[in-house]
């Protein structure tokens, strides 16, 4: 199981949080996000502080939807930009520290609790920092326990996970991710999503899932260090700490179903 306690991921939160702001309040506003290269450093951080003001307002009112949600505006100064960060930053904090994480609480996951928050940011500031710290030209250390389970997290929840408008029809190949350091396995079957979304689009394409062991050998094993594939899974890293071994089709259907860029 990678999960954390809820209490660690918010210490995760705020440390990765204060490292995010205090990289680009050295930064230059201007430098580009290699991961995101639409994005300058000012456009990170305001990007970051609308995710944390979004999830801020929805563990403070916990609302059925977030129809009535109202973005801040963005500030004009760098500076303002920043002090906004921090300001957002410390409510999210605020409003987690005083919830319950398995109240209900709106997400856009299947999973409709306030831990979804708490693990989510917690991933979202701990990939955010690693952001800035290559928008500023500064290595990046990733915690391997929070690694670990950011390798389950982005499988499982951004890249896996069936939403009810549609169907995960599984094949028969599998393939084991191996976070080599901390002993944690995510096993991910391959197969086909179909289905029609609320707006009218019809899916029908290759997808993963994140299933049990189901007690065969895999087809292939990818392994390397947590923070090595944590980076690697968010594009925020290449694959030059990775090994692959086993069916050379198989990885590369994996790697088409995981291989799409996440801001």
């Amino acid at each position: 199981m990678t999960r954390l306690s809820y209490d660690a991921y918010l210490d995760h939160l705020r440390t990765d949080s204060a490292r995010f702001a205090a990289v680009l309040a050295d930064a230059d506003p201007t430098a580009r996000v290699p991961a995101c290269p639409d994005w300058d450093a000012a456009d990170l951080l305001w990007h970051l502080t609308g995710v944390q003001d979004f999830w801020a307002w929805i563990i403070e009112n916990r609302p059925a939807s977030p129809d009535d949600y109202t973005e801040p505006e963005r500030p004009a100064s760098y500076d303002d930009l920043l002090a906004l960060f921090d300001k957002r930053s410390a409510a999210l904090v605020t409003a987690l520290e005083a919830a319950d994480p398995a109240h209900p609480a709106w997400t856009w996951s299947t999973e409709q609790t306030v831990a979804f928050t708490f693990r989510r940011q917690a991933h979202e500031a701990l990939i955010h920092r690693v952001d800035a710290e290559q928008a500023a030209g500064l290595p990046s250390d990733l915690d391997a326990r929070l690694a670990a389970d950011g390798v389950q997290e982005v499988l499982d929840v951004m890249f896996g996970g069936t939403p009810p408008w549609g169907t995960f029809t599984g094949g028969d190949h599998h393939v084991r991710v191996d976070s080599i350091d901390t002993d944690h396995h995510v096993w991910v079957q391959l197969g086909r999503f179909t289905g029609t979304d609320p707006e009218g689009t019809s899916h029908d394409e290759d997808d993963i899932n994140v299933v049990a062991d189901p007690g065969v050998e895999p087809d292939v094993v990818v392994a390397g260090k947590a923070a090595d594939l944590d980076a690697w899974l968010w594009r925020r890293a290449d694959d030059s700490a990775i090994t692959v071994a086993g069916e050379r089709s198989t990885y590369d259907l994996f790697r088409s179903c995981v291989n799409h860029p996440i801001n």
